[in-house]
């Protein structure tokens, strides 16, 4: 058996691992770099770069360069929001089969978790070369509002990353696992977990060395990314302002724009004001070259982001109040993320909460970190200094009822791993077969929510409406993933369903895609 690591797979940034002599250490590049760009960029031949190497291709060849994929995992072709992502994107996102959204880039249309695997073995890559041992198993994170095709697709990338998932853990988890490790606290914290895609809030009670997970909220279109949109639309405006010419519809200026935004957040971090230059964005009527040069003060960056801030803690309350807990009730507030590091946004969470927040562990290594240690969990032989996990499931899960209305079995914020059952009966006269359409989300009509897949039990007795009745049983594993039975309490008939990614890929696709199988 290979060494088990803990990965953080990032939408910006990824970051792995390892439990050595009882402590967590977070692994190094050859450069000394602990975390790596979510970033693969595909050239002639099929050559394939990853991390640091391939961020640079987002400027000079965008269209054949994959950042931010985990956006896009586990995503329907035609939600809204890959409409959104497709409009800040320059290498095109297809339709696949079942309908689920998969990448086109130098004519090849690739399912998104072979892009998030690509990411997943440059990790394991490293920490092999750091360790000079095989890594083979993993503990991979996920954000908490992950859903079961995106936590299914995810584990499909690992697999097909040749690395065995061990458990699929949530990121504000895995950061108070981190952060407990060892200290024996008796407390509730809160985990702000702000990313370059995706934001989440969870409540925890901490108590010895048992993680309970109270509360879970979360938003998988909000993060660094937005923020950096948000600064390059502001900059088109300048831009246009400066030279009465609009580039906000240009893909290649817009990737320029995006790249300076991102670069001017991370300098306001520590400057009150930075320039911003930014050169041939678009050419005169003359031929000349048009640049932008601009200053940008952090007053001016907080107003622009201000609504994404506030939008933040509208998720806040909605946990703190699924928790029926106060900020008051709150003992420390732990910040992970990337975007953490941002003074103003340390500074709203901290009047958000009424007290400072805790940010001794560098937020950009704690969900590694933990990662890591629950791996360190599930394979050491001595289990005596093992910590508890008690994580919950993050969204409702129910099925479709008559009217169109979801009818929630199992509620979010349930302890997992779970299992429920609700009876059904027929609601039409000789009916002989059910459909059952698994939801899962927060709204009341199951058009709403996200279909996660359907299944149909036949062969039913014909009989008046509501004779025959059919049990319908939920479990969901400590990964977070579901299997659906509906089950004939007449004939005791059942069928079932484990609910497949929405990549479309089913068990056999995945290991057809096994960079160990193809030899690359």
């Amino acid at each position: 058996m290979g060494v088990a690591v803990g990965i953080d797979l990032g939408t910006s940034n990824s970051c792995v691992a390892v439990v050595r002599d009882g402590e967590p250490v977070v692994l190094a590049d050859s450069r000394g770099r602990k975390t790596q760009p979510s970033v693969v960029a595909y050239g002639h031949g099929g050559k394939v770069i990853v991390g640091h190497r391939a961020r640079r291709n987002l400027i000079y060849a965008p269209q054949n360069t994959i950042a931010s994929a985990k956006r896009l995992i586990g995503r329907r072709f035609l939600s809204d929001t890959v409409r959104r992502i497709m409009g800040h994107t320059a290498y095109e996102i297809v339709e696949g089969p079942n309908g689920g959204a998969r990448c086109r880039v130098m004519g090849k249309v690739m399912a998104v978790p072979e892009v998030s695997a690509q990411v997943l073995r440059h990790m394991k890559e490293l920490a092999e070369e750091a360790l000079g041992e095989e890594v083979d198993q993993a503990v991979i994170t996920v954000p908490a509002y992950f859903n079961d095709h995106q936590r299914q697709a995810t584990k499909d990338a690992a697999t097909i990353a040749g690395l065995q998932c061990l458990r699929i853990i949530n990121e504000p988890t895995a950061a108070a696992l981190a952060y407990g490790f060892k200290q024996g606290k008796r407390q509730h914290i809160a985990i702000y977990d702000l990313g370059g895609g995706t934001f989440d809030i969870s409540i925890l009670r901490l108590d010895d060395d048992v993680f309970e997970v109270v509360s879970t909220s979360g938003d998988t279109f909000l993060g660094g990314d937005d923020f950096d949109y948000a600064v390059a639309d502001h900059l088109a405006e300048v831009f246009k302002r400066q030279h009465n010419v609009d580039i906000s519809s240009l893909r290649t200026p817009r990737m320029k724009l995006r790249d300076a935004a991102e670069r001017a957040k991370i300098a306001l971090t520590a400057a009150d004001e930075v320039e911003v230059r930014v050169p041939a964005l678009a050419r005169a009527q003359t031929g000349e070259e048009l640049g932008l040069t601009a200053i940008l003060t952090r007053e001016e960056y907080g107003r622009i982001v201000a609504p994404l801030i506030q939008k933040t803690f509208l998720v806040c309350d909605d946990a703190l109040s699924s928790a029926k807990m106060s900020t008051a009730q709150i003992d420390h507030v732990l910040m992970v993320g990337g975007m953490s590091r941002t003074p103003l946004i340390r500074q709203a969470v901290g009047e958000y909460f009424s007290k400072t927040a805790y940010t001794d562990i560098n937020p950009d290594e704690v969900v590694a970190i933990g990662a890591a240690i629950q791996a360190f969990n599930l394979t050491a032989e001595d289990e005596s200094g093992s910590s508890v996990l008690l994580d919950v499931t993050s969204q409702s899960l129910g099925v479709t009822v008559v009217g169109g209305f979801c009818e929630v079995i199992i509620p979010r914020n349930t302890p997992i791993p779970t299992d429920a059952s609700k009876v059904f009966h027929t609601a039409h006269d000789y009916q002989t077969e059910v459909r059952i359409s698994v939801n899962q989300g927060e709204g009341r009509m199951a058009a709403d929510n996200e279909l996660l897949g359907q299944f149909v039990l036949d062969d039913l007795r014909p009989a008046p409406r509501g004779e025959v009745r059919v049990r319908v049983t939920f479990e969901i594993d400590s990964d977070g993933i579901v299997r659906v039975v509906a089950q004939d309490l007449e004939t005791g008939k059942s069928r079932d369903i484990r609910i497949e990614a929405s990549s479309g890929l089913t068990d056999d696709e995945v290991q057809s895609m096994r960079f160990d199988h193809l030899g690359v």
